[in-house]
């Protein structure tokens, strides 16, 4: 029952905060509680992330195998300073994307703060979820800075 009020109140917020994003998942995982599917939810949390990754990965890559990324916007990425900028993004991303897998790892309690964290930033200031590790890395670095090491 707690988890469907929890669902509930995640799909209200995703309403009224218009973001479909939360949405749309909260009322899809409402759905499957309803149905009595609970037993895909474990497929969705674990290998569910990593298929949204691998779409995500896929979209990003996609405007090369489409041919739309040329040698010029490589030499931009290299010698501008957006393209500078985003090389520097990149490398923090994946960093701090490190540091969060070992946050999740060592203090798997911290997912329950992310969600809370990635609900509010969707829906209250239209952020887009798609960086829960990254978004945990930030939460280590946080953390170090407040309690130390």
């Amino acid at each position: 029952m707690f988890h469907d009020l929890c669902l509930l109140a995640m799909l209200f917020l995703g309403i009224v905060g218009d973001n479909y994003l939360v949405s749309i998942s909260a009322a899809f995982l409402l759905l499957l509680r309803l149905l009595g599917l609970d037993a895909l939810l474990p497929y969705l949390e674990g290998p569910g992330l990593r298929v949204g990754l691998t779409l995500l990965i896929l979209s990003i890559l996609t405007p090369f195998a489409a041919g739309r990324i040329t040698l010029n916007d490589l030499w931009g990425a290299v010698t501008k300073p957006q393209g500078a900028a985003a090389i520097l993004g990149g490398i923090a991303g994946a960093y701090l994307g490190a540091r969060g897998l070992t946050l999740l790892d060592t203090h798997p309690e911290s997912i329950t703060g992310l969600v809370l964290g990635t609900i509010i930033g969707a829906t209250f200031f239209k952020g887009i979820p798609v960086g829960p590790l990254v978004a945990a890395g930030m939460a280590a670095l946080l953390a170090d800075l407040l309690v130390g090491s």
